[in-house]
This record gives C-alpha cells, sequence and structure tokens, in this order.
C-alpha cells in the first residue's frame, strides 16, 4: 500500500491500515519527509510519470484531510485511469444496506454507517462519527470526529463538518460548506456557507 500525503491525516490512515492488516510500505509527497513514523520510503510526487507507474502497480490511498486538495489529487490521478482504493477501520460499524464507494473513502476507527446510508467518492467519516439512516454523504466531503448526523442528512460534496457537531435529523447542508466544530445544525444550510454555534447561523 502506498499513501499520498504523509502528515497528520497520513498517520491516522497508516493507523487504519495496520489495525487492518495492511502493510503501508511507501508515501508520495511534494517532498521527503523529517518525520518518518511509520518508516515508509519516499518516492516522490504523485505528479512524476515514475511514480505514477508504481501506483498503477500497486494499491494506494490519498490520505489528505483537506478537502479541494484530496479532490484535485484525485482528478489529475484520474486522468490517468489512477484510482485509490479504500481505507476502512476494522472496528468500524458499516450496516450491509449502506453504500460506500469503491474509490478514497475513509472510515475511521469507531464510526458507525447506519441502514441505507450513501457515502460517496473520496469521502471522510472520521473517528467515532455517526451516520445515521438513510444519510447522504457528498463526494470528497468530511465529517470530523464524533460528529453526528441523524436520519435523512444530505451532506454536499466538498463539505466539512467539524467534530463533534450535531446535525437534525432531514437537513439538508449545500456543498462547499463548512460546519465549525460542536455546532448543532436546525435548518438547512445553502452552497458555500460557513456555521458554527448552537443553533449554527
Amino acid at each position: 500500500m502506498i499513501i499520498i500525503g504523509y502528515s497528520g491525516h497520513g498517520y491516522v490512515v497508516c493507523g487504519i491500515y495496520q489495525a487492518a492488516n495492511t502493510k503501508v510500505v511507501a508515501y508520495c509527497d511534494t517532498e521527503a519527509k523529517q518525520a518518518n513514523p511509520f518508516a515508509l520510503t519516499y518516492l516522490g510526487s504523485e505528479t512524476t510519470t515514475a511514480v505514477q507507474d508504481q501506483l498503477r502497480n500497486n494499491k494506494f490511498f490519498i490520505a489528505v484531510g483537506d478537502n479541494p486538495i484530496r479532490l484535485a489529487i484525485f482528478n489529475a490521478l484520474a486522468m490517468h485511469n489512477l484510482y485509490p482504493t479504500n481505507a476502512i477501520h476494522p472496528t468500524s460499524t458499516i450496516c450491509p444496506s449502506a453504500t460506500v464507494h469503491q474509490q478514497g473513502v475513509m472510515i475511521s476507527a469507531g464510526a458507525i454507517v447506519n441502514p441505507l446510508a450513501q457515502i460517496g467518492i473520496g469521502a471522510i467519516i472520521n473517528t467515532a462519527a455517526i451516520i445515521e439512516h438513510e444519510c447522504n454523504i457528498g463526494n470528497f466531503a468530511h465529517i470530523g470526529p464524533a460528529a453526528v448526523l441523524c436520519g435523512q442528512v444530505t451532506i454536499g460534496h466538498n463539505t466539512f463538518v467539524g467534530a463533534n457537531a450535531v446535525i437534525k435529523q432531514g437537513v439538508t447542508i449545500g456543498n462547499n460548506v463548512t460546519i465549525g466544530a460542536g455546532a448543532v445544525v436546525v435548518k438547512n444550510i445553502a452552497d458555500s456557507k460557513i456555521v458554527m454555534g448552537n443553533p449554527a447561523a
């Protein structure tokens, strides 16, 4: 397994693969990192032909928490028919009736994905987050640690939901939205808004 991006979020991804008995052997980044806690081999940038050849012959994951950067890397690699695998922690709980896209999804330790939920391409469901029944998580969204999405919540593409945020049942959140940590969202949020507080505004 090769990861793209090797800092805090990358460390979490390495931990997921360790727990799943999958060995991460190398990483790609803009430069070699001084900190290398998992003793990985530095391959160089994923933008080079030589590294892309290695990605083509190995499974890889885009271990970048920032939504726009993760999306940009995904799109650049997709132009070369290169697509990431998923990173699913074995202690997460995913209902068999849920739908999890098979390209670049991360579901971290203790996360719960309940019946009929849908998880889009490149989405992150972080540690202990709860995705209740019939929620729809858009492509490249990031649901922060311990966030709770009650039933039938829709999260737009590229949206970030902060740690410990709570979203009321049936609420629709637009694309490119940022929801602050600990926010309580009780009404729909339009595209590209930044909201925080209780109730979130």
